[in-house]
């Protein structure tokens, strides 16, 4: 028998109240640790379906409800595997004292307040290209990260803090050949450079270009499992790319990878 909406409603109480928001507060948490890697969109996929199949069970469709709730229980074997790290990071961060400290009950409790506000991307353009070209004038292979609406925070902790303000001498620097930062990528986020040596996934795809290298490798892994922007320069021929959405620009002049920059970061 169908349950009318109303009753539903009806034996909402203080305790439901306190039970949604301890795991609202849980799923926020475990969405911060996910934020900017590929699980972020499993984390979601799996959300989707456990909501769907508590619809599903209010209105009594049994047979559904019974696959679903299947699928589900499988599912948390699949979670053990798909989200290992993330669960390790998530046992950590529980064990640790950065989880009593005060700034981080600040930050939940300021969640709605953060989702409603705008967050205005800026991006000194000029020092990016600078830099790039400069690099590439001496064949100097380079692999720069610009950060959207994802925080790439899971990457960032692979490499070195650096929290250093945008200048193209600032990345010349970094990537010099002698330079102990000069391997792996460089994350800018917010107009500022927040890591180097960061450690990025390659991409899986088959029929990748023989002619690229790791850095492009890596660019395209990137761009596959986020929305950030890669650029790379060549060690070899010093040819600047841009990479979005897994898809190498190639041999770039300056106009063309401002066009881009400029045409990728007001999306």
């Amino acid at each position: 028998m169908l349950t009318p909406l109303y009753i539903l409603f009806l034996s909402f109480g203080i305790i439901d109240a306190i039970d949604i928001f301890l795991v609202a507060v849980m799923l926020y948490q475990l969405y911060k640790m996910v934020k900017g890697t590929a699980a972020v969109n499993i984390f979601i996929g799996l959300a989707s379906i456990y909501i769907f199949w508590i619809i599903v069970r209010a209105f009594e469709f049994d047979m559904l409800g019974s696959i679903l709730g299947k699928f589900i229980n499988v599912g948390v074997i699949a979670i053990m595997v798909v989200f290992q790290q993330e669960i390790r990071k998530f046992l950590l961060y529980i064990g640790s004292n950065d989880f009593l400290k005060n700034n981080n009950w600040r930050n939940v409790f300021s969640f709605a307040k953060r989702v409603g506000s705008s967050n205005a991307f800026t991006l000194d353009v000029d020092a990016v290209i600078n830099a790039c070209f400069n690099m590439s004038e001496s064949k100097t292979g380079a692999l720069i990260v610009i950060a959207r609406k994802s925080d790439l925070k899971f990457y960032v902790n692979t490499g070195e803090t650096v929290d250093s303000a945008l200048t193209d001498k600032m990345l010349e620097n970094i990537f010099y050949k002698n330079s102990p930062m000069h391997d792996g990528a460089v994350i800018i986020k917010d107009n500022r450079i927040v890591a180097a040596r960061c450690v990025l996934p390659v991409t899986e795809k088959e029929n990748f270009p023989s002619n690229f290298g790791m850095r492009h490798r890596a660019a395209v892994g990137i761009t596959e499992t986020t929305d950030a922007l890669a650029i790379t320069v060549s060690e070899q021929t010093g040819a600047v790319s841009l990479t979005e959405k897994g898809e190498i620009n190639s041999n770039l002049n300056r106009d063309k990878l401002r066009y881009l920059i400029e045409k990728n970061i007001k999306h």
